[in-house]
């Protein structure tokens, strides 16, 4: 503690480089906090994503909606715990540029246990929606949005017609539901599906998807291939991936995140390293004549490294601490590009330990010639 006034007014001697110095570094460790977040969260999202939940859909994109039928097929297979149906279509709220996507479930009570950690409905309000021929689950997020309330009647607008030709559709809000795949501001809301094959003109008797739990999770390869082979050569051959194969697909479709990241942040990390090394052998050579005084009052080789060490150290350490909170900051924002994504803390643990790391590399060539100077020819400015 005693060293601490030295340190202190060392970090404030030339406050423009020190700040220069600090804006530098915080700087790198916000990129840093953003991507290194952006490529650690998706590798969580990748291992998170359930591997015993399957995604039925058909063969080729844009292909003709399956069969409803395949349903009881599918769930006739070894190994296969339960098959949801979904359906739907777009839609617009008030205004063309307010979508809102109808899901079409049919809502019984495997919707309860079969993906609460994507899907979380109460079972009140998903027999409110068996019961009401016109229901409609909503987001908190669409609540809050367009002040939605239980009861309420919602007018929507498709391109998706009715039986009798029209494109307006009604839903009476009968209950509530977490999306936690895509936040609580999810842009879709639930129907019952009956009411749906009944009142659509085109498509009946199909579906647009099916998802399936099955058994065990080993099992996962078998029963894709199960699934696929019993609708193959047929006019409505189908394509089986679980949940984490889908989301390794998604993050593939965004670029190599680790190769991008890594060349960033190396590139700015080894520019960092450089720039504030430079800018600490000037400090030093600056203060020659006061690190020499320190020297002739008694202080040893070891003590002038350890000072200009703290010094570098507290600064980088500020400046890190400081980055990674802009990080934090600007994080959610970064995370839209891909929907559930969250900062997690070990990111900011590692960058801390890292900005560690940065300054005491950085200050070591610059401690070192401190502790090496001559007195006589640092008092005589050479």
């Amino acid at each position: 503690m005693k060293y601490l006034p030295l340190v202190w007014s060392g970090i404030w001697r030339n406050r423009g480089r020190t700040l220069l110095i600090f804006l530098q570094i915080s700087v790198a460790f916000a990129l840093f906090g953003v991507l290194q977040g952006m490529k650690t969260g998706v590798e969580e999202a990748v291992a998170k994503a359930r591997a015993d939940l399957l995604y039925v859909q058909p063969r080729e994109f844009g292909a003709s909606p399956l069969p409803a039928a395949h349903l009881d097929h599918i769930k006739s297979l070894p190994g296969v715990k339960a098959v949801i149906l979904e359906n739907g279509f777009l839609a617009t709220y008030q205004r063309p540029t307010e979508p809102i996507y109808v899901l079409a479930i049919i809502p019984n009570s495997d919707w309860l246990w079969v993906a609460p950690e994507i899907f979380k409905v109460n079972a009140e309000d998903l027999a409110a929606l068996a019961k009401t021929r016109t229901g409609a689950l909503v987001t908190v997020g669409f609540e809050k949005k367009y002040g939605w309330k239980i009861g309420d009647h919602i007018p929507l607008n498709s391109t998706t017609p009715q039986a009798n030709g029209s494109t307006d559709w009604a839903f009476d809000i009968v209950g509530t539901f977490i999306d936690h795949e895509f936040g609580s501001a999810g842009n879709f809301i639930v129907i019952n599906n009956s009411y749906y094959e009944e009142a659509r003109r085109d498509g009946k008797g199909t579906a647009r998807s099916f998802v399936v739990a099955i058994a065990d999770p080993k099992q996962a390869v078998a029963v894709i291939n199960a699934i696929d082979r019993q609708f193959a050569n047929s006019s409505n051959e189908t394509r089986t991936a679980s949940f984490r194969e889908n989301t390794q697909s998604q993050m593939k479709q965004i670029g190599d995140l680790n190769f991008v990241i890594r060349a960033i942040v190396s590139a700015v990390l080894v520019a960092l390293l450089f720039s504030t090394s430079t800018m600490m052998m000037q400090s030093i050579r600056e203060r020659s004549p006061e690190l020499a005084v320190l020297k002739t009052l008694g202080f040893t080789n070891g003590v002038v490294f350890f000072l200009v060490l703290t010094e570098a150290t507290t600064v980088c350490i500020a400046a890190a601490a400081f980055g990674l909170t802009l990080a934090m900051i600007v994080f959610p924002f970064a995370a839209k590009f891909v929907p559930g994504l969250s900062m997690p803390w070990m990111v900011i643990a590692f960058g801390m330990a890292f900005s560690v790391v940065v300054a005491l590399i950085s200050a070591a060539l610059p401690a070192a010639r401190a502790a090496r100077l001559e007195i006589i020819s640092a008092l005589a400015g050479r």
